[in-house]
């Protein structure tokens, strides 16, 4: 399973569902980085550190970061959902189980469209 570092604005029931379906994930809050206002910069550099990807809300930000080509982890930048934690966590599990690898990946997680929905 996947070593994930989560953003500080990702919600906790979403760590927890991907904690149960079996992945390492590690909040930037049990990092003792939060509420430092941590540059993003500094947020794939810690996950770098950790051997871990980046779990996101933040697109714009982290796939600039991405494009400058640092080696990283990975990159995981979400839609929220937050009337669907468990859904999100599946997606994220669904996406990151089939990928062989996930250095240097940036991969877009999103929300179904509620019209698409049978």
């Amino acid at each position: 399973m996947a070593r994930l570092y989560a953003d500080e604005d990702f919600p906790l029931p979403v760590v927890e569902e991907l904690r149960r379906l079996g992945h390492d994930v590690r909040t930037v809050q049990e990092a003792g980085r939060a509420g430092q206002g941590i540059a993003d910069a500094e947020v794939l550099a810690d996950a770098i550190a950790g051997q871990r990807a980046v779990l996101t809300h933040n697109h714009p930000d982290f796939s600039r970061l991405h494009r400058q080509g640092q080696p990283h982890e990975g990159i995981i930048s979400c839609t929220q959902d937050p009337q669907n934690h468990a859904g999100l966590a599946q997606r994220i599990h669904d996406a990151i189980s089939a990928a062989p690898n996930l250095a240097n990946r940036f991969i877009r997680i999103i929300r179904p469209n509620p019209s698409s929905q049978p």
